[in-house]
């Protein structure tokens, strides 16, 4: 008759267990770092359409104090998977906003076109390896930072909304995406070393 298997020392199982745990952390903290050759140009690159798609309004603006107060230090982390998260709500935001059928006559149609579609595509990528990464993490995200994020641009759409989206007004949220796009830029770059 067969002896019955000695249990392994419970220690055994803490190492395997910590071992585990270290390499899905690992794996999932690096989960978006193939979007690094994008990184390097995706903000550049859409500073440039959004400058060539809106020229300046064709008349002086009233300065428009849009309510929109944001509090741009709670974007500082040092946490890939929450500075991924956080990116992809701002592009999905920014995609939002400015797909309006309501942007100003001047702004080139083409060029809005094309960053869209810019916005898009890094948009796309961050949710299929934020998903990837979710199924192997159940890390939940700080939803405080995607509230805060939502009510700003929320803020934004009723912000053009009484201003009948005005010419200036899209200046004024065209200004605030270029402010949004250098962010993306620091998240994604202070992370993905």
């Amino acid at each position: 008759m067969a002896l019955p298997a000695s249990p392994q020392h419970p220690r055994g199982y803490g190492i395997l267990l910590l071992t585990l745990l270290l390499k899905a952390l690992a794996t999932t903290a690096s989960a978006c770092n193939h979007l690094r050759p994008q990184d390097a140009t995706f903000s550049r690159d859409s500073l440039q359409l959004l400058q060539d798609m809106a020229p300046s309004p064709p008349q002086l603006c009233p300065q428009h104090n849009a309510p929109c107060s944001f509090n741009y230090t709670i974007l500082d982390t040092n946490n890939a998977r929450q500075a991924d998260k956080t990116t992809h709500d701002i592009l999905q935001n920014l995609f939002t906003i400015l797909s309006s059928s309501s942007t100003p006559d001047h702004w080139i149609d083409s060029q809005r076109q094309s960053l869209l579609n810019q916005i898009q595509r890094y948009a796309q990528h961050f949710q299929q390896c934020l998903a990837d990464s979710d199924t192997r993490s159940r890390t939940r995200w700080p939803r405080n930072l995607h509230l805060t994020i939502n009510k700003h641009f929320s803020c934004l759409h009723t912000f053009l909304h009484d201003n009948h989206y005005s010419a200036c007004a899209w200046d004024h949220v065209r200004l605030r995406a270029r402010a949004w796009f250098l962010h993306i830029h620091d998240l994604t770059g202070n992370t993905r070393t």
